[in-house]
């Protein structure tokens, strides 16, 4: 059964709601909007796996060129002995295997450059300099080459010179001082954050830059730091401080700029997250409550009242939930078209009637696992959609067949 293609169900279908995820195949067969970019990808760990997966899945042939043996660190990333990272960010990959320490893996890395459109790196700034591989050499083998630059700090600035994680990036850029609560110390994202935010952005980057190849037939480079997309996300804090004079401090689930929003304890012991961000919201959720008073208290009559007072308007609705199931309580808001939703698991999510209906979560078949739980092709499109093509591949699956593709693609060249 071929793997479902993502976006293809028209809106105007019936809607489908199954109980349980199915195992779903790769579909080697799909042929996606990108069949025609050929994509390099050096990096390892998360931020240029994340870059090119967007890619992959859109159907470029992105070539991951590993080391021989363990391959991308990414592949170290193991929960109960299985690379379950691996098998998600590197789906919709081939595997070749070079050594780049070689004149031989060199040579064979310039061949490749030549009937490329894009290659992703992530060493230190300068290390492909000290391959004998900067831009402007490789831009002289292929004019068009789009490359993707990743690291922590971008390659200029004073500290372009040093390595950098997503951790150090997540801290400096502001978002562990916003993260948490205010009588306990900054908090890191319990995931690699940064480095997920930077692929995307890198992916745009990328897709910008082919269409200006396509358009004027010249190659350019993709200059991606880990710290500046994550601090996009949360740039109006600075304009803030320089309002202000002092940072934004931490306020758990709370807001600063709106009220109520926060996660409610109900009295099953499952949560509720719950916004009121604007006016009407705000207003019905007190109707929904069964406090309609409280919106012509002074305490609680518009926005900039309410978040002076959310402590005490977040007691009184914690006070209403903590005394229902959460069902009850979505129930009720629901029927009332109040803006609330449960606080899930994964594990909820596999079974959850939005995911299995939207097709969000896919189950896929896996060699090892028998079947691993994905997320599908993301945005969706509706007349060049994306879809998966091919599983997460072992250290040099595709090492003969590349290099066979290489010498027929040489040929033609010649």
């Amino acid at each position: 059964m071929p793997c479902r293609r993502a976006a293809t169900r028209s809106p105007a279908s019936p809607s489908f709601h199954p109980k349980t995820l199915t195992m779903q195949h790769f579909d080697p067969t799909q042929a996606g909007p990108l069949r025609d970019v050929r994509v390099l990808d050096l990096s390892r760990l998360v931020a240029g796996n994340m870059l090119s997966l967007q890619l992959a899945d859109f159907g470029a042939d992105v070539i991951k060129i590993e080391r021989e043996g363990r391959g991308d660190d990414l592949r170290s990333w193991r929960e109960a002995g299985q690379p379950i990272y691996w098998k998600i960010y590197g789906r919709n990959k081939r595997s070749l295997v070079l050594d780049l320490k070689s004149g031989e893996g060199l040579a064979t890395l310039r061949r490749l450059v030549r009937h490329a459109h894009v290659l992703i790196e992530n060493f230190v700034p300068g290390g492909l300099e000290k391959m004998g591989l900067a831009p402007e050499a490789l831009h002289q083998i292929n004019p068009r080459l789009v490359i993707a630059r990743v690291s922590g700090w971008g390659q200029t600035g004073p500290y372009s010179h040093k390595p950098g994680f997503g951790t150090l990036v997540e801290a400096m850029s502001g978002f562990a001082h916003l993260n948490g609560f205010a009588d306990r110390p900054p908090v890191l994202p319990p995931l690699a954050l940064a480095d997920m935010i930077a692929g995307v952005y890198g992916a745009a980057g990328v897709l910008t830059a082919l269409r200006v190849a396509e358009r004027d037939g010249v190659g350019q480079i993709v200059d991606l730091s880990l710290f500046e997309p994550i601090f996009s996300v949360i740039a109006s804090e600075a304009a803030k401080h320089q309002l202000t004079g002092r940072p934004t401090e931490r306020s758990g689930n709370q807001s600063s700029h709106t009220a109520p929003r926060n996660v409610y304890a109900c009295g099953d012991g499952q949560f509720i997250a719950l916004s009121g961000s604007m006016q009407s919201m705000a207003m019905r959720i007190l109707d929904t409550i069964g406090r309609p008073e409280l919106k012509e208290d002074p305490r609680f009559i518009d926005n900039d009242a309410r978040v002076r007072h959310r402590d005490e308007l977040d007691a009184i609705i914690g006070g209403f939930l903590a005394a229902r199931s959460r069902d009850e309580s979505l129930a009720l808001f629901e029927a009332a078209g109040v803006t609330a939703g449960p606080v899930c698991t994964a594990g909820e999510l596999l079974t959850h009637p939005y995911a299995l209906g939207r097709e969000a979560i896919v189950q896929m078949e896996d060699a090892d696992m028998g079947s691993v739980p994905m997320h599908n092709v993301v945005p969706r499109l509706s007349a060049s959609p994306g879809g998966l093509r091919r599983p997460a591949p072992a250290v040099g699956e595709h090492t003969a067949e590349i290099l066979a593709e290489l010498d027929h693609l040489d040929a033609q060249h010649d």
